[in-house]
């Protein structure tokens, strides 16, 4: 098994809806930001990427699955674990929880494009090469 990288995100008031309960579509953004984040982890930050290596990901698919509602102040915990390296993608599983509880799950798959153009492209060896103990 992979193992997980894991980001703390704290609910604040402005990713809830009326009733205090985080709005569904905060929880892309929560999983967006730990994916980020674990690039960086690795080294990469997308904006070099995007300047020095001509590419970026991007989400091509999601699916995901709201288990139990997180709310106001909620200290959560978005892993990511790599799942899939294809040769211009990556498949990526993400949960959101907090403590023992989970809240989301999703399988994401990111296609690595062109910068410009938008096109697939192959994952730079550099990337491939930082991934490789991670598969």
């Amino acid at each position: 098994m992979n193992p997980a990288f894991n980001w703390p995100v704290r609910v604040y008031w402005e990713d809830t809806d009326a009733g205090g309960v985080v709005y569904y579509a905060n929880y892309l953004k929560f999983m967006e930001r730990a994916r980020s984040e674990w690039l960086r982890s690795f080294g990469f930050e997308q904006d070099a990427l995007r300047d020095e290596s001509g590419v970026v990901f991007v989400v091509r698919r999601v699916v995901i699955d709201y288990l139990a509602p997180a709310r106001f102040n909620d200290s959560l915990e978005v892993s990511v674990t790599l799942t899939e390296v294809g040769r211009a993608s990556l498949g990526i599983s993400q949960t959101i929880a907090t403590g023992s509880i989970r809240l989301a799950s999703a399988e994401v798959k990111l296609a690595c494009v062109d910068a410009l153009g938008f096109k697939p492209v192959k994952i730079p060896a550099p990337i491939l090469q930082a991934l490789a103990p991670a598969t």
